[in-house]
């Protein structure tokens, strides 16, 4: 049986890019590793905080593709460690944040175990563009 979509609409010309938007966030989000905070920062600003004990800032990869943010984090175990007992995860993690239209990831940074990832909400100025309407004849 074939799922209709909302975006199935004629009246949605385009935005078909919007449904594979949303079939991304409602996968693999279950987990809760790595725990992270989103603040707003200022008018336009936002800073998502991700709690990575164990990591160093090579293990840690981000980048943004099609208004999704993504934050990938892998850490070799140390051979030579022995563990009695091992309870700070430092497993593979990909966490994924879809960006609204407008907002840019400004840097990030590293510091004592926190990535700190800085957005910013950029203004668009709205433009109104007519079209010119021609005949076949012409």
């Amino acid at each position: 049986m074939d799922r209709v979509s909302f975006f199935s609409s004629p009246l949605f010309l385009g935005f078909d890019h919007f449904e594979r938007l949303v079939d991304s966030m409602a996968k693999g989000q279950d987990d809760s590793y790595p725990p992270y905070n989103i603040e707003q920062v200022g008018e336009n600003g936002f800073r998502i905080t991700l709690a990575l004990a164990g990591f160093r800032r090579d293990d840690i990869a981000i980048s943004v593709e099609n208004n999704q943010l993504t934050i990938k984090g892998r850490r070799e175990p140390d051979p030579q460690a022995v563990y009695i007992y091992r309870g700070i995860a430092t497993r593979q993690f990909m966490r994924t944040f879809v960006l609204a239209d407008g907002v840019e990831v400004i840097n990030a940074e590293f510091d004592s175990g926190l990535l700190h990832v800085n957005l910013v909400r950029v203004k668009s100025e709205s433009s109104i563009k007519n079209i010119e309407i021609s005949s076949p004849s012409e």
